[in-house]
């Protein structure tokens, strides 16, 4: 089979100071973060030329809507600085400049993917290397006999409450756990 040749896709990378105090400033204040959001995808769907100006086709990354909310909902940043890359329909924007906070966040959490990928890897060697059969029927019969024994002894112990149950004296009348209302006492 013949491999199909892939369309060659523009990629245009730009990079732009997003003004939002003028669209932000007539919204209520617990409104104003939402819209600087709005008002940052509006920005970019009008520079990039995306086609019928769809908001949906544009994406933020987490750590520009981080900028964006990290004083709260009432004071978004003034004006931000975004990296913007197009490739085919969809526009990908990312911070420049990231302020210190946001760089150890983001180099914490790239530790911990990378950390887990070894933490696979090494699963995966180990699979890898194969056991005896001998050693596999062993402890799948060691297993089961454990689990026989939990299921026994949580029988033993359901019989022994049983017993202590029926022994136990019971007062004959029992008491309503709260008060009746007078007016269904009537």
């Amino acid at each position: 089979m013949a491999k199909k040749p892939e369309p060659k896709t523009d990629k245009i990378e730009r990079e732009y100071v997003i003004p939002l105090r003028e669209k932000c400033r007539v919204v209520p204040r617990y409104k104003k973060s939402n819209k600087a959001i709005k008002t940052i995808k509006e920005f970019l769907a009008r520079h990039m030329k995306v086609r019928d100006r769809d908001l949906n086709k544009i994406k933020l990354d987490k750590y520009l809507n981080e900028a964006v909310w990290f004083r709260g909902i009432r004071k978004p940043p003034i004006k931000i600085k975004v990296k913007v890359v197009k490739e085919g329909d969809i526009v990908r924007a990312e911070l420049a400049e990231m302020p210190d906070k946001l760089k150890f966040k983001k180099l914490r959490e790239e530790k911990r993917e990378q950390k887990a990928v070894e933490g696979v890897s090494k699963k995966k060697v180990e699979k890898v290397e194969e056991k005896p059969t001998e050693q596999v029927a062993e402890k799948k019969k060691e297993e089961k006999e454990k689990k026989s024994a939990v299921v026994e002894a949580g029988q033993k112990r359901g019989k022994d409450a049983a017993k202590q149950m029926k022994h136990q004296t019971v007062s004959k009348v029992k008491q309503p756990k709260r008060p009746v209302r007078k007016a269904l006492e009537k």
